[in-house]
């Protein structure tokens, strides 16, 4: 305990005895609680004849029962032992040590009875142990309250504690108040709710305000942090409250959600508010029959499997009780770090019957994958593996072509000759009308697949069922702008965003790979899939959110004394505007509602053949100017960026299929 409080900080002029009380070891402290118990109950006992004959000392009746006064504080604490009551720590006092001293007075009160029937005490009237237990309940109980108030006075003292406001006044944040209440980092002040029933009245001790008093309080307790409770609102909503409290110069933080607790996350603690509740996505309803179908007893090969989505396939294909799940990357580093993982959460949730096998290779050696999915008799196939980030793939286009491209139609040929059931690429919506290499590549990627499932439906020879899932950003992915934004914000600054008006869409890794998943199941071979992503978001309207949040306020010409700016450094190369993820404007729905089916064009077969024989042969020649002349001249859309100069803003072509952009909540 001693060293725990040398680590809080103190109050420099109350670091003597207040210090020193606080600093008591445990035992000592069960000690100290056992004397005032043996004076509280000895007390109780005098009062009881005190109360019973009307005088403060009635001699005859306490001399007959003066060995009472030994035996009953004596009874008390070995009884109250019994009960537990010295197990309970004082400052978190629960409902369970008012049970503990109940139930301990009342089974004293009748060794009371017992002892004066069995030893024959005379006078003694049967009134005594009645007052004996009025009085214990009100001095052993308001010990233990006065001990309790006085600890959170000293803490209020000694330790410096940061005030803070609950959003929600409901059960949770009761206890949220009532774990904090004993803590040494907040101080509650008060609860916030949106209840008018409750404004003004009193919950756990503090005093309940409207939303409308919320800056007031800030300026008045010096607020710079609102803890949010609110674990059963929507989406919506949520996002609403997060959008109320961004103008407030305050940190917000919120409780853990029902699934973090379950995963061991203690109830204080409090974590930063996540991207995906700021924009009031709803989660995506799992379809168990769609999962099972792909996953449960299927032997599943990964590709990618240590990238962003492909680990998430991997760890929803283990919870699914794939049998087999075989983890396929370049990467000894991914590789080796998901398969760590995966086999935790196998221990964790004791899953016996799935078998997990990391193998290290490239994609573009069809006959290791050839024979890799042969010798595990491999159902499906979820192909992640790609080059993503899109500079880095402008800056190596050969690489990115021949990975995303040509890996994607090795691994295909493969699937076919080892008669896999089911083929599923994961693509992005950088492949639609691309602006540069990486987008061109995976459009290319998904012509290669189009063009195999068309010719396996022509000439029935092939039994693997082809299909491509696109959608658009993920949050918390490598190269995300999220986890870039909160380490520059945590730097103190600038963000850097890199046009005024750039949108992108959003989904979490987990809806992503749960959607692919279950659109692989959909698939009767030859379909584009297109998740639907709801509406496209600001990314400088992001930033300044995440910025608000973090408690800090935004610089900018209008507010120079501002803690973060947000600096515009301009579109880099192939980078879009806006982001698409139709290339036509013929969609329709599936049996999944999040999940739909876009019908577009592909190249013939003698067109296609055509070009990826002459990308091979200007990679044989490492002849980069030939490759993109090739992409731009196949891939519909490709417009490649040339030259030194920035490139101008590529505004999205205006088609029926353009999405409205919502303000970021």
């Amino acid at each position: 305990m001693e060293t725990e409080l040398q680590e809080i900080p103190m109050k420099p002029k109350h670091n003597g005895l207040h210090i020193r009380i606080l600093s008591l070891d445990r035992s000592l402290k069960k000690c100290l609680m056992g004397v005032l118990d043996f004076v509280a109950l000895t007390l109780a006992l005098w009062s009881g004849f005190a109360l019973r004959f009307g005088e403060p000392w009635p001699a005859e009746q306490i001399d007959a029962a003066a060995w009472l006064f030994i035996l009953t504080p004596v009874m008390g604490i070995l009884i109250f032992q019994r009960f537990g009551l010295y197990r309970e720590v004082l400052r978190f006092m629960h409902a369970r040590a008012v049970r503990a001293v109940l139930q301990g007075v009342v089974v004293v009160t009748f060794a009371i009875y017992g002892c004066a029937f069995l030893l024959g005490v005379e006078p003694f009237s049967r009134m005594v142990p009645v007052g004996f237990a009025m009085a214990s309940l009100i001095y052993v109980g308001g010990t233990r309250l006065f001990i309790r108030s006085y600890y959170s006075w000293l803490l209020s003292r000694v330790v410096v504690r940061e005030p803070v406001l609950i959003y929600g006044a409901g059960g949770t944040g009761v206890q949220l108040a009532t774990s904090l209440a004993g803590g040494s980092e907040y101080i509650p002040i008060g609860f916030v709710d949106d209840d008018k029933t409750l404004w003004g009245s009193y919950v756990s001790g503090l005093t309940v305000y409207p939303p409308s008093e919320v800056e007031d309080l800030i300026s008045d307790q010096h607020i710079r942090t609102i803890l949010l409770a609110l674990p059963g609102i929507s989406a919506e909503r949520r996002a609403e409250v997060f959008e109320f409290l961004a103008f407030f110069r305050v940190q917000i933080k919120t409780m853990p959600s029902l699934p973090e607790l379950i995963s061991g996350t203690a109830i204080d603690a409090l974590r930063e508010i996540k991207l995906e509740e700021l924009l009031g996505r709803n989660p995506v309803l799992h379809d168990s029959e769609l999962l099972n179908s792909s996953l449960k007893g299927k032997s599943v090969c990964i590709t990618g499997g240590g990238g962003s989505i492909g680990a998430e396939i991997a760890r929803q294909a283990l919870i699914n009780r794939a049998h087999r799940l075989v983890i396929v990357d370049s990467s000894e580093f991914n590789l080796y770090r998901v398969c760590e993982e995966l086999n935790d959460l196998k221990a964790e949730l004791d899953i016996t019957e799935s078998q997990i096998v990391p193998v290290l290779t490239s994609i573009e050696n069809t006959e290791r994958l050839t024979a890799l999915f042969t010798q595990y008799k491999i159902d499906t196939i979820y192909h992640a593996a790609a080059y993503k980030h899109v500079p880095i793939v402008e800056d190596n286009i050969i690489e990115g072509v021949g990975n995303n491209a040509f890996g994607t139609r090795s691994a295909a040929l493969a699937a076919i000759a080892s008669k896999v059931e089911r083929f599923v690429l994961v693509s992005t919506d950088k492949a639609v009308r691309p602006t540069n290499v990486m987008g061109a590549s995976k459009r290319l990627a998904e012509l290669i697949l189009q063009d195999l499932a068309a010719t396996a439906t022509d000439s029935k020879s092939c039994s693997t069922l082809f299909c491509i899932v696109r959608f658009g950003n993920v949050l918390g992915s490598s190269g995300s702008v999220v986890p870039l934004f909160k380490k520059q914000i945590r730097a103190g600054g600038p963000v850097t965003v890199t046009h005024r008006d750039i949108t992108r869409y959003f989904m979490t890794i987990q809806e992503a790979a749960s959607l692919v998943i279950q659109a692989g199941a959909l698939t009767n071979g030859g379909e584009v899939f297109v998740l639907d992503m709801g509406f496209p978001v600001k990314i400088a309207e992001l930033a300044e959110r995440m910025i608000k949040l973090s408690g800090y306020e935004v610089k900018t010409s209008a507010n120079p004394a501002g803690d973060i700016e947000i600096v515009y450094t301009g579109l880099r190369p192939g980078e879009k505007l806006y982001e698409e993820l139709l290339i036509g404007e013929n969609v329709s729905g599936t049996g999944h509602p999040k999940i739909m089916r876009a019908d577009e064009d592909f190249l013939p077969q003698e067109v296609l053949q055509r070009l990826l024989q002459e990308l091979e042969t200007a990679f044989e020649r490492l002849d980069v100017a030939s490759v993109v002349d090739l992409l731009s001249e196949y891939v519909k859309g490709y417009q490649p960026y040339r030259g030194t100069k920035k490139p101008k803003a590529v505004q999205q072509p205006p088609t029926s299929q353009s999405p409205k952009i919502v303000p970021l909540r």
